[in-house]
């Protein structure tokens, strides 16, 4: 420890007793000027870095895996119909999946993950919130805030049961203060307050029409709707895949987002598995 230690060269045996030795030994020995620089060791020892041209590939294997892993559970069925995982349950397992994920692939520094805590959750709408990061500043240059959407079965369950954060007094105060609005018209409201580069991202955790799969709806317009005076609700998103014919890959989906020009709207729909 202590010890400072240098970058290593391209070429880490140039100019060495070594390389000289291993020179001579070549059998068809060659001019220095023809023999192609070798490739450091430790080149194959350093972690994979997130860069601007692939941050888009490392986003979607994350979604794949937990998009994976969340579909194992949403197609389990107990033998017994006594065991059913919740839909916290769910979101926990995405959300543990995906940051597990990234965290591997070293991309938190260019792609980020923020769960939201039960306050903001209430408050903003939201589950979680990725955003693309800056650099060197990390600011966020673009950000997709999730709402996870869950079989209506199992919301009901989910708002039947006792559930201990709801007691506290600190998301006692957030309910009272978002009452006037549903969780859908404040996850709408939070991105129109960023402006067009937040997107509102409402994840489907399975359909009425297909209980197994992960399906969204993105946009950074819903705002629009609320000019019109229609009402933002369960209905008005799931209406969008009526008549869909193209549904976007989650890298399909980055790739549009980033390519849009400044200021334009975007309204996609998503196949996560």
């Amino acid at each position: 420890m202590g010890q400072t230690t240098s970058k290593p060269s391209s070429n880490p045996f140039q100019n060495s007793q070594l390389f000289s030795s291993f020179k001579r030994r070549t059998p068809n020995p060659t001019n220095d000027q023809d023999v192609a620089p070798r490739p450091s060791i430790f080149s194959t020892l350093r972690p994979p870095v997130a860069k601007p041209n692939n941050v888009i590939s490392l986003f979607n294997d994350c979604i794949s895996a937990a998009s994976s892993r969340t579909q194992e559970y949403l197609l389990f069925k107990d033998p017994e119909d006594k065991f059913h995982p919740s839909p916290e349950v769910l979101i926990q397992v995405f959300l543990m999946t995906y940051i597990s994920q990234s965290v591997s692939l070293n991309m938190t520094d260019t792609f980020n993950c923020t769960a939201m805590t039960p306050e903001q959750r209430i408050l903003l709408g939201a589950d979680w919130v990725w955003a693309m990061l800056e650099k060197p500043s990390k600011n966020p240059k673009i950000q997709i805030a999730v709402q996870v959407l869950h079989l209506q079965d199992k919301e009901e369950a989910e708002e039947d049961a006792v559930n201990p954060e709801a007691c506290s007094e600190s998301v006692q105060i957030a309910q009272k203060e978002s009452s006037n609005k549903t969780m859908y018209e404040r996850l709408v409201d939070f991105c129109t307050s960023i402006g067009k580069d937040c997107y509102a991202l409402f994840l489907f955790l399975g359909k009425k029409n297909d209980t197994g799969n992960i399906y969204g709806v993105l946009s950074n317009n819903f705002e629009a709707a609320i000019g019109k005076c229609d009402k933002i609700d369960r209905a008005f998103i799931e209406n969008f895949f009526k008549g869909s014919r193209y549904l976007y890959t989650p890298s399909g989906m980055m790739q549009a987002i980033v390519t849009k020009k400044e200021g334009d709207s975007l309204t996609l729909m998503i196949k996560f598995s």
